[in-house]
């Protein structure tokens, strides 16, 4: 029995875009899933009436009562967390005298403890309650075979949520680092953007200061000469200008290498193992922002659907083509082409290039990119307005 509280924290919200990623669907049914299991409170007394005239009001005000903390476990802030737990062992000790199956508010009550705080802290909260709960059980006389399964399942499911909230703090660092790795590229390639074009401004513009001058200068003696400076003035406005556009694009493009490095940390996030290319091939940027995009997009699909263990990315350069290959051991079969996957082939037939998928039932999903090696096809000068494109 498992129970992940929703909280506003920031682990909160990683869990929020995690389930975004594999599902919307899920966080809504299965708090209501893990109601199931208190219905021990209500078969326990009904199996056996006679020895438990009076169960049936206290239960149902209990039950009211525990709905309530139920949903300040799961949706209210985590700082209320130990306050729902005890309000749930409360509610067992306040039931057990007229019915013996609120020992199910004890076992939800170990679940949401373990949520409550660090370990240490947890276990302490748990061996408090069930000790506290023996005591009450063994005054009334029930049954000690009953109290044994409630202290065993109890405390089980506690140390396993416990496993849990630690699982998930360490998913929550690699997701954070995943985020690092692209803000860090990001800013590795401003910084170089920026000295780029602080070098090539401070030339271009002394330059174009100091022809102007001897233009200015030669107009009255020499206006053959003076047009000759103008037109220097003219041809190094056009060549800056051309270097700032092919800077700004440079800034646009997404980096291959960053971009496999923020999947594989995704990926192993998610238990999936993924290998990568040793190297990469020298590329252009407008190649290297649409492989990059083609990686983003497929691991995406990969870590939503496929279901693998291992995924592989293999960039091959020949004289005349580049292959970027995309292989896992997932479910494979059909694939319903979305919009993330025709954005994808519409950016590499820009570039001339291709893409080829093979996803066969059990036997993992093949994804094959393709693009020339040598200058960009004619159709690339459209390239530009597909970059800031996301999928």
């Amino acid at each position: 029995m498992y129970f992940p509280p929703v909280s506003e924290n920031s682990l909160a919200n990683l869990h929020e875009r995690r389930s975004e990623l594999r599902g919307r669907g899920t966080a809504r049914w299965f708090p209501l899933l893990m109601l199931i299991w208190s219905i021990w409170i209500f078969v326990t007394p009904m199996s056996n009436q006679a020895s438990f005239p009076n169960w049936l009001w206290p239960t149902l005000a209990s039950y009211a009562v525990f709905l309530v903390l139920f949903h300040g476990a799961y949706y209210r802030d985590r700082r209320y967390m130990l306050f729902n737990a005890l309000g749930m062992a409360a509610l067992g000790y306040a039931l057990t005298p007229f019915n013996p199956g609120a020992q199910s508010y004890m076992i939800y009550a170990c679940a949401f403890v373990a949520f409550s705080g660090p370990a240490r802290h947890a276990v302490t909260w748990m061996l408090i309650l069930l000790a506290m709960y023996s005591i009450e059980w063994i005054a009334l006389g029930w049954p000690l075979i009953y109290l044994a399964s409630t202290l065993m399942v109890g405390f089980a499911v506690g140390l396993m949520n416990i496993s849990f909230a630690r699982k998930a703090q360490a998913d929550a660092a690699l997701m954070l680092s995943h985020e690092e790795v692209r803000r860090l590229a990001a800013m590795a390639e401003r910084e170089r953007i920026g000295r780029d074009l602080h070098d090539l401004l401070g030339h271009t513009l002394s330059l174009v200061a100091l022809k102007s001058d001897l233009a200015g200068k030669l107009l009255d003696r020499d206006l053959v000469a003076a047009r000759r400076e103008i037109d220097e003035v003219s041809r190094v406005a056009r060549d800056a200008l051309a270097q700032v556009r092919s800077a700004v694009t440079g800034i646009r493009a997404a980096g291959l290498a960053a971009e496999l490095a923020s999947a594989r940390l995704l990926l192993e996030s998610d238990g999936v193992t993924m290998i990568c290319p040793a190297e990469i091939p020298p590329l252009s940027p407008e190649q290297e922002t649409v492989l990059a995009l083609t990686v983003r997009e497929a691991v995406t699909n990969l870590q939503r659907h496929a279901r693998a263990s291992t995924a592989r990315v293999e960039l091959e350069a020949t004289a005349d083509r580049l292959r970027l290959r995309i292989e896992d051991n997932g479910r494979g079969g059909a694939i319903v082409p979305g919009n993330g996957l025709s954005g994808m082939r519409e950016r590499l037939e820009v570039l001339g290039g291709s893409l080829r998928i093979d996803a066969r039932p059990g036997r993992g999903t093949v994804l094959e990119a393709s693009l020339p090696a040598g200058p960009l096809a004619p159709r690339a000068a459209g390239a530009a307005s597909l970059l800031p494109a996301q999928t």
